[in-house]
């Protein structure tokens, strides 16, 4: 049986590492500022799924890859951090470019599950919450369930706060100056968010 209090300081430790700041919710506020929260759902989708897949795997023993090849962590870090720095430079001049339509898309939901796995801060709450929450005295598979379905309850709400934000952000940038001012300050958050990772 799985007691109350694992499962209250499960959704608090998640809770803390969905909705504070990182990869996922520096895209998802530039998602939802450029096109809007609507059409950044299929992203917001995709991140809890992603993770689902991740900690489950993780769960089942994939997390001892990092043990048997230390140097993976490393290129994941490298692999994202290029992926941030690409997003960055996307960033700058689209806000015009997607009113126009010209050109630039959301993250479809299987990109952003498949971003989770060059993620590191994905990868430290997977095998967090494998290590240190996992009720080893429940079923193997009902134990993972629990883990994964918190996951996933909790990460969707975290996460839209960001979605929500970037939205409700598009009421200030009319004119182009406001425009190019914030492209650039989302621009370098995410360069931020790259050497952080990089950093770690």
């Amino acid at each position: 049986m799985i007691d109350l209090q694992l499962f209250g300081a499960l959704v608090t430790y998640y809770f803390i590492m969905f909705a504070t700041p990182g990869p996922n919710n520096a895209m998802l506020t530039a998602s939802g500022l450029k096109f809007g929260f609507l059409r950044t759902l299929p992203h917001l989708v995709g991140i809890p799924l992603g993770h689902i897949f991740q900690i489950g795997l993780v769960c089942f023993g994939i997390g001892n890859l990092f043990l048997i090849f230390p140097n993976l962590q490393f290129y994941m870090k490298i692999l994202c951090f290029i992926y941030l720095l690409y997003l960055g430079w996307k960033i700058i001049g689209s806000f015009s470019l997607a009113e126009k339509n010209t050109k630039g898309r959301p993250l479809k939901f299987y990109e952003a599950s498949l971003f989770q796995f060059i993620n590191p801060k994905a990868w430290t709450i997977a095998i967090t919450v494998a290590s240190g929450f996992f009720p080893t005295e429940e079923n193997f598979l009902i134990a993972v369930m629990f883990i994964t379905i918190t996951a996933a309850v909790v990460c969707f709400p975290s996460i839209c706060i960001w979605a929500i934000f970037g939205n409700s952000l598009r009421v200030f940038i009319k004119n182009e100056k406001t425009k190019r001012i914030t492209e650039y300050i989302l621009a370098i958050l995410l360069v931020l968010s790259a050497i952080t990772i990089l950093l770690k």
